[in-house]
């Protein structure tokens, strides 16, 4: 499968105007979305949700920026939960780290590029997934 999983970090510093990532974060979609589908999964679509009063409007603003959703296959749900008990065992203290799994093991088992600008985690746990991130 070709295109880009956007992470809902990158979608929200557009949605919400970040004033330091929104620029860099615009230009970075707007150039791949050039040549690629924008991907987004239910997490992502639920972690963006939470910049929005009405769902109408979270819609909306996702058709605009033309992402289009992506069912977690079932090996990437396994896959995220292999790798939050390697998380856990390795002493990992965030309470609530699993969306990042989700996420991670989504693009690893479909081979999509990620963009994100919280790659520590993803870079430990999902080595072969391709990054885009700020320099």
């Amino acid at each position: 499968m070709t295109g880009l999983l956007v992470d809902s970090n990158i979608i929200l510093d557009i949605f919400l105007n970040d004033p330091h990532w929104a620029d860099w974060a615009e230009y970075a979609l707007s150039n791949y979305s050039a040549h690629t589908t924008l991907y987004i999964n239910t997490i992502i679509y639920t972690e963006v949700s939470v910049g929005f009063e009405r769902i109408e409007d979270l819609e909306s603003s996702l058709h605009k920026g033309g992402f289009r959703m992506l069912e977690i296959p079932k090996e990437a749900l396994f896959l995220a939960g292999k790798a939050y008990l390697k998380y856990r065992k390795g002493k990992g203290t965030k309470k609530s780290p699993l969306p990042d799994f989700y996420i991670g093991a989504q693009a690893a088992v479909l081979d999509l590029d990620l963009i994100t600008r919280d790659v520590n985690r993803y870079r430990t746990y999902f080595p072969t997934v391709r990054l885009i991130c700020p320099e």
